[in-house]
């Protein structure tokens, strides 16, 4: 029932507002609504790599082609430094703030039909961050597993990285996800040796003292800068390899 009151509501607030001129309250209303109503068509975003998905050929005779899927820090991976991609059978499909529900959601049209030989999952943080709601570490791992056990199912190799270091989130601040993030890594480093895949550690190269990510890595404290992708790329690289060549 609040969801048939919530959008009348912002409706009218920014009708009221407009007009005394766009405050900072009214850019933010407008942000909520526009945001209200992107989960309520499209929660997980199905619609976003839709046309690029149906332009995706079927893989030529020996290509190795991977998806990387995750959430802002792997969309954010070709903006920062595209030559990473270029020239390869990478295809990146991350999109900023999204959860794992979302990604799970999301899991078939953006990753099985597209159908890669390895798949590089990169997800978590937002959870921890709270960006969908509050979101156990249980259903953390639980949602990761699932998108893991679906492609190997479908004959993908998976790589299950680890989420990036980080000691306060900028957007909701006072979280303490550090035990967090080391929890759900521990339990994403067991599972995939128990189940033949490979966990890509971007944790432990990237972490300062404090178990945030080293600030000449990041531009926020919780995404990479060009410096911080120039340390994955050759690690994520090395997972790849190494997840091609188990059978």
């Amino acid at each position: 029932m609040k969801k048939t009151f919530i959008l009348p509501a912002l409706f009218s607030a920014l009708l009221f507002t407009s007009a005394y001129g766009q405050t900072a309250d009214t850019a933010r209303m407008a942000k909520e609504l526009k945001q209200l109503n992107y989960l309520r068509e499209d929660w997980a975003n199905l619609k976003r790599f839709e046309k690029e998905n149906a332009a995706v050929q079927p893989p030529a005779k020996g290509e190795d082609r991977v998806v990387f899927m995750g959430n802002s820090i792997t969309q954010g991976w070709s903006d920062k430094d595209p030559e990473f991609f270029k020239g390869k059978p990478y295809i990146n499909r991350g999109i900023g703030g999204q959860t794992t529900p979302q990604m799970l959601l999301r899991f078939r049209p953006d990753v099985i039909n597209l159908k890669p030989k390895v798949v590089v999952i990169l997800a978590g943080t937002n959870d921890i961050a709270g960006n969908t709601g509050p979101t156990s570490e249980e259903t953390i791992v639980g949602n990761i597993q699932s998108m893991a056990l679906l492609a190997q199912h479908y004959g993908i190799k998976v790589v299950l990285s680890s989420i990036l270091p980080v000691y306060d989130y900028p957007w909701r601040r006072g979280l303490n996800p550090v035990p967090k993030i080391a929890s759900v890594n521990k339990s994403l480093k067991e599972f995939a040796a128990a189940n033949k895949m490979v966990y890509l550690d971007y944790f432990t190269p990237m972490v300062d003292e404090q178990q945030g990510l080293k600030k000449e890595l990041t531009y926020d404290g919780v995404h990479p800068n060009e410096a911080g992708y120039k340390v994955m790329e050759p690690l994520a690289e090395a997972a790849i390899k190494a997840a091609l060549k188990k059978k």
